[in-house]
């Protein structure tokens, strides 16, 4: 009686070990097969997806346009001054003269109207300065001297004007001097608007 107890103790404990083992293996085998590939849900739709990403789901031609899109555009500059030639004769301008260092600015104000002046006009040779803008739209768009330009080294007064207004509805700011020759020649072409001859020619 007692060894059948044993055996089947011994035949128990044998079952038990085999059974938890099958029971593991079956467990392992579905998670093992889902991830080793081979199924139709895990690793093929992987590959799927990032296969046609480059083909047709991201072209490398629809994203040049949304880049491109978030670049703004370049605004357009501003009109250095007025176009040479003839204009339309249309100006507002303020004019401040100094005939020197110790005499008192003089102030005038230049109103055209189709090359003629305006009866706003303050200005000692109005009809003469609207002609000239009207003949010149560029008279007071002087560009700025170049570091390389030449000028004659002469002193043509200590006179001074500044020009600011609008010529033909574009913006004008504008200083003359006399101290050299380039300076100099500014001046005598725009010596009607700015209401003075200067000094020494």
């Amino acid at each position: 009686m007692t060894d059948r107890p044993r055996r089947g103790h011994q035949v128990l404990s044998g079952t038990v070990p085999s059974a938890v083992l099958l029971l593991t293996a079956l467990l392992l085998v579905p998670s093992c097969s889902s991830g080793q590939g081979g199924g139709t849900s895990g690793s093929p739709a992987a590959p799927a997806s990032s296969s046609a990403s480059p083909g047709s789901a991201a072209p490398s031609g629809s994203t040049a346009p949304d880049a491109e899109s978030t670049i703004p555009a370049p605004s357009p500059e501003p009109p250095a001054g007025p176009s040479a030639g003839p204009g339309q004769g249309n100006a507002e301008l303020a004019i401040t003269y100094k005939p020197s260092a110790a005499e008192p600015e003089v102030h005038y104000t230049l109103v055209c109207v189709d090359g003629m002046p305006d009866a706003e006009s303050k200005h000692p040779t109005a009809a003469a300065a609207c002609s000239a803008l009207k003949e010149n739209a560029a008279l007071l768009a002087s560009p700025a001297l170049r570091t390389d330009q030449a000028c004659t080294e002469q002193y043509g007064g200590p006179q001074e004007a500044t020009v600011t207004g609008v010529v033909d509805g574009v913006p004008v700011d504008d200083a003359f001097k006399r101290t050299n020759g380039c300076e100099i020649s500014a001046w005598n072409a725009a010596k009607d608007v700015i209401g003075a001859s200067g000094g020494a020619a």
